[in-house]
């Protein structure tokens, strides 16, 4: 398909990727100039009607959702039998190939690239989008480190119809148990997919692993995973227990929307995340794994108490009936005298411990209470109504992660026992901090990918405007660029450059005819400037346009030369007075002109030389007359033999002519 042009827009480049049901292609839009990733539907499904439904769904989906942490879904269409979505083109690779290539990631690494996931997945579900299909071959890593979930291929919308049967079309390493069964589904089968993906970037590998899909699937359903910590010790136990919580068997017991995941693993990244609830106890190292159908069986080895039969039961006899009592009223009286006991070692501790607390009032310690992610004015008003704590400094600092005049950090930590009259000092934060004041490069006859490096290298970011028409810089190269190279801008701006269309043709206006003035003042207007040059014309009058160059189009701005008349042009002519009749005519010849022969006879010019010539001066290629001498004229008698009258003709004077090129001319005799 390469170097196909889909809607009379996008060029089809290189292939890039192939997944179940397309073909992803590099290419190039050519209205805005950039380059994007073109997704093709697979010819065999692209005739099936619900595949084609599906992936116009994929599309319409895909374009609604609007975050920094979702692949930008530009456009769609049909073109011949060839479905296609157009969408922003990622530079960066897969998190699949980074964790195959780097193993397992740091644990602050794993919750960031959660909390983006999070924060992806939380605006598909507010558009009751749910993915399906999140993993990592999905979640693309880009340069600066942040993600973009990609792929909604097999997105459902909750009142989508497409696939009523809850069909499986995720991966098995990665779905839901509920998935697996073909339960209904609901935002928790994403979170659950997430914790999977936490694991493996965590622990370097999935939890759940099998020969093929159907035993890895029910691994899902059945199965307890091993804790990330016994596989990398270096997990952080508190990331473990997130992890563990989203994938719990049953939803119910997950986090329940991807904002509130969010939130932890925010929590988590600060440093303040407390505690997560019960549900995300550590799991046994080798979990032991309930048989399917197994009687209270809720993915842990529970006991069954052992109940005795009626055939265990043996009848007593009046003596054992009375030795029982007495047994009983024994032990009934042993428990007596322990109590006792109890109560008197109870109430001696207890005057012992009022002692103790009496002697020692002004001694007394108390754990410092938590004050983060509190607000400035409750920190204080808690800490100031304390008769045990005293308000210590309190100093602000900036923070990316923490709401601006929230409890960022405290002094001392809490849960640290202290002494009364202890000062509590708070940091509280000011919010992100200010972005840097950046240079903005000149992109000036940069490609796209050029431009978009530099404007990276600085912190900026880059869009595509409109292609404009240049007259310096070459086609697809920057042309212009808005804020202009040089100027400050603050880290994060958007930077708009401008692509070249090249050159910009227009119609040359004709000239020919006008005056001088005219024509200039006509090709100017037009856009172009203006070359004067003077020559003779023989067809045009003196100050007139007798020719221009080019004509028909030109780049806009180019120079259009027009030739102004002198009048019509007049030469010298050769002086062939005296030479003979062909010199003269070679001579003529040799600069142009033609020639006209006259004959005459002359006494004193020798025959065959040229007496005259009737002109120095003509335009060129005019005739020119020459008179040719046929020498001194003759008188010849005639007498009659047999004696007759005698004729006498006189010979006069004979002029012949010949015009054209030498021709040898006999005069009357």
């Amino acid at each position: 398909m390469s170097e196909r042009v889909l809607g009379g827009r996008y060029t089809v480049q290189d292939r890039i990727g192939t997944g179940g049901m397309a073909i992803v292609y590099r290419g190039l839009d050519e209205v805005l100039g950039r380059t994007v990733a073109i997704k093709t539907m697979l010819p065999q499904y692209a005739a099936d009607p619900s595949f084609a439904a599906r992936f116009k769904q994929e599309a319409q989906a895909a374009a609604a959702l609007q975050s920094p942490y979702i692949v930008s879904v530009y456009d769609w269409g049909k073109d011949g039998d060839t479905y296609y979505i157009v969408m922003e083109y990622l530079r960066g690779t897969d998190l699949k190939s980074g964790i195959r290539k780097h193993g397992a990631l740091d644990s602050k690494k794993v919750a960031q690239i959660g909390s983006q996931i999070a924060q992806a997945l939380s605006v598909a579900h507010k558009h009751d989008i749910i993915h399906r299909d999140i993993k990592p071959q999905n979640i693309m890593v880009q340069p600066d480190g942040n993600i973009k979930v990609m792929d909604f291929g097999i997105a459902r919308a909750k009142n989508s119809h497409l696939t009523t049967d809850n069909s499986v079309l995720g991966t098995a390493h990665y779905v839901s148990p509920e998935q697996t069964q073909g339960k209904e589904l609901g935002p928790t089968t994403d979170i659950y997919s997430l914790g999977i993906v936490m694991y493996e970037a965590a622990t370097g590998r999935v939890p759940f692993d099998g020969d093929d899909a159907i035993s890895v699937a029910l691994k899902q359903v059945n199965e307890q995973p091993v804790p990330p910590t016994a596989i990398n010790p270096a997990v952080d136990s508190a990331l473990e227990s997130i992890i563990l919580k989203c994938m719990q068997k049953d939803p119910k017991d997950r986090f329940q929307t991807a904002d509130e995941l969010y939130h932890v693993l925010r929590d988590y990244l600060a440093g303040r995340l407390a505690a997560v609830d019960t549900a995300t106890s550590v799991l046994p190292a080798n979990p032991v794994v309930p048989a399917i159908g197994t009687i209270g069986s809720t993915g842990n080895t529970q006991s069954l108490p052992r109940v005795e039969t009626a055939e265990h039961i043996r009848p007593q006899s009046a003596t054992q009936r009375a030795q029982a009592e007495a047994d009983a009223a024994a032990k009934k009286h042993k428990h007596r005298v322990v109590l006792f006991s109890i109560l008197g070692i109870a109430a001696l501790i207890a005057v012992i411990v009022g002692l103790v607390t009496l002697y020692n009032a002004n001694n007394a310690t108390r754990e410092v209470p938590n004050y983060l992610s509190m607000t400035e004015s409750d920190a204080l008003k808690a800490i100031s109504s304390s008769d045990f704590f005293k308000r210590g400094s309190v100093k602000r600092q900036y923070s990316s992660t923490v709401a601006k005049g929230l409890v960022i950090d405290q002094t001392p930590d809490s849960g640290r026992k202290v002494t009364k009259g202890t000062q509590i000092s708070l940091v509280i934060s000011k919010g992100p901090a200010p972005a840097e004041t950046v240079k903005v490069p000149d992109l000036t006859g940069m490609s796209p990918s050029e431009a978009e490096k530099a404007l990276s290298a600085v912190g900026l970011v880059g869009q595509a405007g409109d292609s404009v028409y240049s007259e310096s810089v070459d086609v697809g190269k920057v042309a212009a660029q808005s804020p202009e190279g040089g100027t400050s801008a603050k880290t994060g701006d958007t930077v708009t450059y401008q692509l070249s269309k090249g050159k910009e043709s227009v119609d040359v206006p004709s000239v020919t005819g006008q005056d001088e003035s005219t024509a200039t003042a006509t090709l100017k207007a037009a856009g172009f400037a203006v070359d004067v040059k003077y020559g003779n014309s023989d067809s045009a009058d003196k100050g007139t346009v007798y020719n221009q160059s080019p004509t028909g189009t030109a780049n806009k701005g180019a120079t259009i030369t027009i030739y102004v008349s002198n009048g019509p042009s007049t030469v010298s002519v050769p002086n062939v007075v005296g030479s003979t009749a062909e010199d003269a005519e070679a001579a003529l010849e040799a600069e142009g002109f033609k020639y006209s022969l006259t004959y005459q006879n002359s006494s004193s010019v020798a025959q065959g030389t040229v007496i005259s010539q009737s002109s120095t001066s003509a335009k060129s290629g005019a005739t020119i007359t020459l008179v040719i001498s046929n020498g001194p004229s003759t008188t010849t008698d005639s007498t009659n033999s047999n004696g007759s009258n005698s004729n006498s003709n006189s010979s006069s004077s004979n002029s012949g002519s010949t015009t054209g090129k030498s021709t040898t001319a006999t005069p009357s005799q």
